[in-house]
């Protein structure tokens, strides 16, 4: 009969592993959060077992219950979780076999805990990926729902953070939901590949024992079966693809805190931030920093860094299985809740923003962001664009000594310039002009930016 303290290995061995190797191999300590769906394979697996003939239908029913008790303790914290035993899969095992007897014994037949982490790992993913897809859905939503309400207010777009062309801020804001939407179906598809179910591939080379896969990928909602007994085990590619698809994210979210940061600064005094999002400083009365965004930007860093830590721990790994895999399940634990939280939380804080049209407006009237329309009519009046170029280069920069700008020249001057533009080149120097006439799909022109969120809404309720 074992003890508490026995290693279900322990037989092989001549002397306990120390309290130290104990510590520093054992993985209790954060891979319990798989508990439920460690539980719930096992299930799989023993209903399994008794449709092939392994467990009695007593000793199912025992197992049942047994996950059930052990279940609850876990959600009430009742249950004592054990370093000695090593891991979540252990933990329960041993807990099985002090409630039901031998019956917790039969439940480990034709699997290896190589392949029920490997399950479980998938299970716990596929349910972090589902949760991110409705987070994905409701910060898109959040901004659809701000980018409605200013699908004329006019901003300066940029290039190398200069003034480049008026858009609005509402057109300004779909370039995220177009990059959250990118976001959504990658997660989506690394979902398809995270969705196979490994278990049956035992230690690495399948078992004896006649095993139905299907059935046990059909209890567990799996699209299907994992090929290869060998790839089975080791391979960690869906969670390296999950943590490139959430790094992704992270990154859109890095740089529109980038831009909220400038934004909401003194120079630019584009939005405001809702004071719970924003901190103040121990030594300066005035200050209010948008802790947020900021911390976006870096945990940002924090979520690319736990991608390259993937990629290195499988880099030098001969098949099948080996002691680093272990390794995996922190960076990617620690991956969702980061992105669970920033997603959330960034719903919450674009439903704060308090937009500042005015000082959009003038800003756009600083940086000449209406030259590119009076070069583009001059085209459309037959001069050639690199003469058009030309000639709009040098009324900027006469403009640009006068202090003023291009709308400000009288039409003696700008026809100074080209004597093909008449009184009529005030209707494009315009920054609502210059929206206006970008009126196809994807442009800036205020209908067109309607009309792109309704489209972005009916893939939303899709």
């Amino acid at each position: 009969m074992q003890s508490a303290t026995d290693k279900l290995w322990s037989g092989r061995f001549n002397e306990p592993v120390t309290e130290l190797v104990k510590r520093y191999t054992a993985s209790v300590t954060f891979d319990q959060r798989m508990a439920r769906f460690d539980i719930q394979g096992s299930l799989a697996h023993a209903a399994m077992l008794q449709r092939a003939g392994i467990l009695t239908p007593a000793d199912l029913q025992a197992i049942q219950q047994g996950m059930s008790d052990i279940l609850a303790e876990i959600e009430e914290g009742q249950f004592v979780w054990s370093l000695d035993l090593e891991d979540v899969h252990m933990n329960i095992e041993r807990r099985l076999t002090e409630k039901i007897g031998d019956a917790g014994k039969r439940l480990h037949t034709g699997r290896s805990r190589n392949d029920q982490v490997a399950t479980d790992i998938r299970l716990w993913l596929r349910h972090s990926i589902d949760q991110h897809l409705q987070e994905i859905r409701a910060l898109q939503t959040a901004l659809l729902d701000l980018a409605e309400a200013h699908a004329d207010t006019v901003m300066p777009g940029f290039t190398h953070l200069q003034v480049a062309q008026p858009v609005t801020f509402g057109h300004h804001l779909l370039a995220y939901v177009e990059m959250l939407q990118r976001d959504l179906e990658r997660m989506q598809d690394c979902r398809r590949r995270v969705n196979r179910l490994p278990l049956g591939a035992a230690a690495l080379a399948g078992t004896s024992y006649p095993i139905d896969r299907h059935f046990v990928a059909e209890q567990l909602g799996f699209d299907g079966v994992t090929e290869n007994s060998l790839d089975s085990v080791s391979d960690r590619d869906f969670a390296i693809e999950y943590t490139a698809a959430a790094a992704l994210i992270m990154t859109h979210l890095s740089r529109l805190s980038e831009e909220l940061i400038l934004w909401m600064s003194p120079r630019f005094g584009f939005i405001d931030l809702a004071d719970r999002f924003c901190t103040g400083s121990s030594i300066m009365p005035q200050k209010k920093n948008p802790d947020v965004p900021e911390l976006v930007r870096g945990k940002t860093g924090r979520v690319n860094g736990h991608l390259m830590g993937l990629l290195t721990l499988m880099k030098g790994q001969p098949l099948a299985y080996n002691k680093d895999n272990q390794e995996d399940k922190e960076p990617l634990f620690d991956t969702a809740d980061t992105l669970s939280m920033t997603l959330t939380i960034y719903a919450d804080m674009m439903r704060g923003v308090v937009v500042k049209p005015e000082a959009m407006r003038a800003a756009v009237l600083q940086g000449f962001a209406t030259a590119t329309d009076l070069a583009d009519y001059l085209v459309k009046r037959g001069l050639p664009f690199r003469d058009a170029h030309e000639a709009v280069a040098l009324a900027v920069r006469h403009a640009e000594k006068q202090g003023c700008d291009l709308a400000d020249l009288s039409l003696p001057v700008l026809q100074s310039f080209s004597a093909l533009i008449d009184d009529t080149v005030y209707q494009v120097l315009t920054p609502e002009g210059a929206l206006a006439s970008r009126n196809h799909i994807g442009g800036t022109a205020p209908q067109q930016v309607r009309l792109a969120i309704g489209r972005a809404r009916q893939r939303l309720n899709g």
